[in-house]
């Protein structure tokens, strides 16, 4: 991702700057789990609300209502007779389609201080959705007294238009103008005009016709009669500038349709089912989170990275979430290759980062992109997306047999390799490393891109160009899989010299990556080679694709989960004995769920199943305090205190795509589960439950033209796999 409280470059973002341009900092001046706000997406369209339904603009705040990389809504509240409502419960269903708000009078009082409606007789009951580039909103209102109530409904809104680096807390020295309001009975149309001389507007209409409606103001003033219901609909289109009549039949057919579209991508994946409640809950919301993030391209499904910050095109958060679900729905990595392909770079761009054959990092729509402000248009300065596009193309391969697909991206898997020999290794000492191509681009171009995620055993930041441990272990695993992928071209001996060279990087990263003194390999390699002596997570990546020798695992696995690691929720960034863990950081000691899901990945590749089990069940544990079940994108480092949940890190993103499937991934580890599309052959390999988990069924598991649904049962030490049912000629394996 980029960023933390830091600028994009990963400088702090009270550091003062050679290029305005760099600041691209999230301010933690507000903290999201205060907020604890509520989410909704679909296609390029987020919104984000309080636990009222409301958007409440302000310094910091990342409330509103988002369209392609602009705030469409900034503001949006309701009274109820000139009072805020008290909030009853806020909840999302549990395929994130609709948020439902519940809300009721408070104590009103007259002019003179006399009380003139109890709390608790007047209920509001806003639901909402989005569907299309357009919110609808339901509020329907109901009288409980046993008296005739005179009720007044305000609904004030504001459209700021905000870039969303704006939001964010990049300072613009010019920006475009509002244009003036267009009020008509039933509608006001909010517009912009932004200095990439591109109109922008926001269109609020209203069935029926408030009593009153202004520039920033709807009133509805009605009798309600005891026990009467009276329902409003409110239509919010991001981009609508043609009017049209409001219809509280749109609200119904768009809601239909959205809860359609929901249930026809989720039928894809397999479905999840175990004897532990809680965990039904956490699955249930990874499933609908994944979902609700992904966005229709022309290549297929691919899932945006998280909301608010990165609800965008990103190409090692989908191709790493595309990893981690490919078991679970491998449609998912499809639409993620094709997309990626479409928008790999041909040419050399230094503004963008951009050189041929790589795959991008990040793509975005807004004011400050298109004007050039921020360097993220198209944006290719991420140093792992092209092994991982390589390497995720050959387990599509190897868990779908689609080798057509695999045949029409095949220029581009070219394109990658290529790029790795001649971009990728900057000084030809055969490892990959990163540097920027301008003062504008990112300073660490890795998942751990802050400033200072890199260093040495001292504390000093290294210098590049960096080659760092993952992205050589990514790089291995993307030469076997393209190996695999032209031995299945029947293509032998480009098959023999590329693992050749995988197992020549091996070596090669064996001698100079491993110390064991450290008793793991080094975070990475400096511009003058020297190694960073530091212990991180980042060395579990290299257990995830298998470039480790079987005896460095075992030490590799006791590192990762010695106390200074391991803290209980989950691996740290940083092991806790290193100069500059901050378990508060963005990097530097705190927890990623997707990051402990490919190390657990890993730690099962070379039979540690069981300390794979140890970091589910603390993610899991985690999960059991967390909001709706939801895995955050991150959380701080902090070691589990009594009775306590983690600690929460302040601006983390929730829902983030990566983070979701973090469960199904683990669950994979755990269980062994893998596919011989050809063979039409489920296996389990070594299955082990963790010890929150008794029976684990799975249904739908799709392979080749068939499919089955398998239980998975403990039972003391030993596990036992049933096959429930079974479509076509597949065949389920156990080892143990």
């Amino acid at each position: 991702m980029s960023i933390a409280p830091t600028d994009s470059n990963g400088t702090p973002a009270t550091s003062t700057q050679s290029s305005s341009v760099a600041q691209f900092f999230i301010p933690a001046t507000a903290s999201m789990q205060e907020r604890r706000p509520r989410t909704l997406k679909h296609g390029d369209t987020f919104a984000v609300f309080d636990h009222n339904g409301d958007a409440l603009s302000g310094p910091g705040s990342p409330e509103g209502l988002f369209h392609l990389d602009t705030r469409f809504l900034s503001h949006l509240s309701l009274k109820l007779n000139g009072q805020r409502p008290m909030l009853l419960s806020s909840t999302l269903r549990d395929d994130n389609a609709t948020l439902t708000c519940d809300l009721t009078n408070p104590d009103l009082f007259d002019d003179k201080g006399k009380l003139a409606l109890t709390h608790d007789l007047i209920h509001l009951r806003r639901t909402r959705f989005l569907w299309n580039s357009r919110c609808y909103e339901r509020i329907t209102a109901k009288n409980y007294d046993e008296r005739l109530q005179q009720v007044r409904i305000e609904i004030a809104f504001e459209a700021d238009f905000a870039d969303l680096f704006e939001v964010r807390g990049t300072v613009r020295a010019r920006k475009g103008h509002c244009l003036p309001a267009v009020v008509e009975a039933d509608s006001t149309l909010l517009s912009y005009l932004g200095l990439d001389e591109r109109k922008r507007s926001t269109r609020l209409s209203f069935d029926p016709a408030p009593s009153r409606l202004g520039s920033n103001l709807a009133v509805y003033d009605f009798h309600l009669a005891p026990h009467e219901t009276r329902s409003l609909f409110i239509e919010i289109g991001c981009d609508q500038t043609e009017a049209r009549s409001p219809n509280h039949l749109s609200f119904f057919l768009a809601l239909r349709d959205a809860r359609r579209a929901l249930r026809s991508s989720c039928s894809r994946a397999a479905s999840i089912a175990t004897s532990n409640e809680i965990f039904n809950e956490v699955a249930r919301r990874s499933i609908s989170d994944l979902y609700m993030l992904m966005t229709d391209k022309p290549e297929g499904p691919y899932p945006y990275a998280g909301i608010p910050w990165f609800s965008t095109v990103f190409g090692r958060d989908a191709l790493i979430t595309a990893l981690e679900t490919l078991w679970l729905d491998p449609q998912i990595a499809r639409g993620v290759l094709g997309h990626l392909a479409a928008n790999q770079a041909t040419e050399f761009n230094p503004d963008s980062d951009a050189e041929p054959g790589k795959i991008l990092h990040e793509m975005r729509y807004g004011e400050m992109a298109e004007l050039g402000e921020v360097p993220f248009r198209r944006y290719y300065g991420s140093i792992d997306s092209t092994p991982l596009f390589a390497m995720l193309a050959g387990e599509y391969l190897k868990r779908t047999g689609d080798l057509a697909a695999i045949e029409r991206l095949l220029p581009h898997i070219e394109a990658a390799l290529t790029w790795i020999d001649e971009h990728g290794d900057r000084d030809g000492d055969g490892f990959v490393e990163y540097g920027r191509l301008t003062e504008e681009g990112l300073i660490n171009q890795a998942w751990k891109d802050s400033y200072d995620s890199v260093f040495h055993a001292d504390g000093t930041l290294a210098k590049g160009p960096i080659a760092i441990a993952e992205v050589q272990a990514y790089v291995y695993g993307a030469w076997q899989a393209a190996a695999e992928i032209f031995r299945r071209l029947a293509r032998p001996e480009r098959a023999a010299k590329l693992l050749a060279r995988a197992e020549g990087l091996r070596r090669a990263f064996d001698i100079s990556f491993f110390d064991e003194e450290l008793g793991t390999y080094v975070l990475a390699l400096d511009g003058d080679k020297r190694p960073c002596r530091v212990r991180s997570s980042n060395a579990g990546h290299a257990l995830f694709t298998g470039i480790a020798y079987p005896e460095r695992a075992a030490m590799v696995a006791r590192t990762l989960m010695s106390a200074s690691s391991f803290c209980g929720w989950g691996i740290r960034t940083i092991a806790s004995s290193e100069p500059r863990y901050n378990p508060m950081s963005y990097h530097n000691g705190s927890i990623w769920p997707h990051d402990n899901a490919m190390i657990a990945s890993g730690l099962a590749r070379y039979g540690y199943r069981g300390e794979a089990a140890r970091i589910f069940a603390g993610l899991f544990a985690a999960s059991t305090y967390i909001d709706l079940r939801r895995l955050p994108e991150l959380f701080c480092g902090m070691s589990p205190q009594r009775a306590q949940g983690p600690t929460f890190y302040p601006v983390a993103c929730s829902p983030q795509a990566w983070a979701a499937a973090a469960p199904l991934l683990l669950l994979q580890s755990c269980l062994g589960l893998d596919f011989e599309p050809n063979g039409q052959l489920i296996s389990l390999n070594e299955p082990r439950l963790p010890g929150f988990l008794n029976e684990v069924i799975l249904g739908r598991l799709q392979v080749g033209k068939g499919s089955a649904d398998v239980a998975i049962r403990g039972s003391g030490q030993q596990v036992v796999v049933e096959v429930i049912d079974r479509r076509g000629e597949v065949r389920v394996l156990t080892t143990t």
